[in-house]
C-alpha cells in the first residue's frame, strides 16, 4: 500500500530535503523516524528538493507499507518522535502507482524579504534595507508570463533534459493580512507558481528582480536576461532562508 505524508520544516538546520553523506537533511530525518516507528525499513520519497537553509510550509513525500496502521496514532507517534522543526500533518492513503514528484501538477513558493531589521525573522526574512520600487517589480514579473524557456534562472551544472517551465502566478505582495502592524509595507511577498521549477530558479528570479527593484535594470534588460538563456546575465541568487515552499498540487488530493 502506497501513503502520501503532508509535512512541513523549517529548513535552517537542513542541507536541504534531499539525503547526503555526512550532512543531516529532512528526507534522512524523517526515513529514519518513520522506519524506527513502523519497525521497517522505509525509504521516503519527496515531491522535490528544497536547498539548505529553504523552508517548506506544505509538502508532500511518499512511502510504501503494507501492515494496516492507524494513521492518527502514525501521525501522533511521528510528530513526537521527530524534531521540533519539522511536522507531520496528514499521511494520505493514495493508489500504489501514485508518486509524490512526477503527479505534482503545481508548485508554489513565497520569498520572504523584510526592509527593517527584525531579530525574529534573521532566519525566516531576507532583511534588505535598500528601498524597492515594487510596482517596477511587478511589471518585470508580469514578463515571466511570456516565456517558457528559463535556463538563464538555473544553476549552470545540473542534469535536466528541458529548461521549459509553465509559470501561472508570479507578483509581489507588501505584507500579509495577520501583518496589519506599524512595519506592514517593509515585509514583501513574492509568490510564484508553476508546473516545475529549475534548481535555484526561485531565488535567481527574485535576485533579478530586485536590480530592477533597484532601477539597476530596466524592463527591457530583464526580457534580455530571459531570451539571453545565460545565467551570468541574471541577477544574484537570494538567500535561502527567506525562501518557502507553501503549496504542492495534485489532481487526486
Amino acid at each position: 500500500m502506497r501513503y502520501f505524508i503532508k509535512l512541513a520544516y523549517n529548513g535552517t538546520h537542513y542541507h536541504g530535503w534531499q539525503s547526503q553523506p555526512n550532512a543531516s537533511s529532512v528526507q534522512e530525518t524523517l526515513n529514519k523516524a518513520v522506519s524506527v516507528i513502523l519497525n521497517s525499513d522505509i525509504n521516503v520519497l519527496g515531491a522535490g528538493r528544497t536547498d539548505t537553509g529553504v523552508h517548506a510550509k506544505e509538502m508532500f513525500a511518499h512511502f510504501d507499507f503494507e501492515t494496516p496502521f492507524d494513521s492518527q496514532n502514525l501521525i501522533h507517534k511521528l510528530n513526537s518522535y521527530l524534531p521540533k522543526d519539522i511536522v507531520i500533518y496528514a499521511i494520505i492513503p493514495v493508489h500504489n502507482e501514485a508518486h509524490a514528484r512526477f503527479d505534482a501538477t503545481k508548485r508554489t513558493y513565497e520569498y520572504h524579504l523584510n526592509t527593517f531589521k527584525d531579530a525574529f525573522l534573521q532566519d525566516e526574512s531576507w532583511y534588505f534595507h535598500q528601498k524597492l520600487d515594487i510596482d517596477l517589480m511587478n511589471e518585470a514579473a508580469k514578463l515571466l508570463f511570456n516565456y517558457t524557456d528559463f535556463q538563464c534562472f538555473s544553476k549552470v551544472n545540473t542534469d535536466v533534459n528541458t529548461f521549459d517551465c509553465t509559470i501561472f502566478k508570479a507578483h509581489w505582495t507588501r505584507g500579509t493580512a495577520e501583518q496589519a502592524d506599524k512595519h506592514e509595507n517593509d515585509k514583501l511577498i513574492f509568490t510564484i507558481s508553476a508546473n516545475r521549477f529549475l534548481r535555484n530558479m526561485v531565488r535567481a528570479i527574485v535576485g533579478t528582480l530586485v536590480y530592477v527593484g533597484l532601477h539597476k535594470i530596466t524592463l527591457d534588460d530583464f526580457k534580455e536576461i530571459i531570451e539571453s538563456k545565460n545565467r551570468d546575465k541574471a541577477g544574484f541568487s537570494v538567500p535561502a532562508h527567506g525562501l518557502y515552499l507553501t503549496k504542492i498540487d495534485y489532481e487526486y488530493l
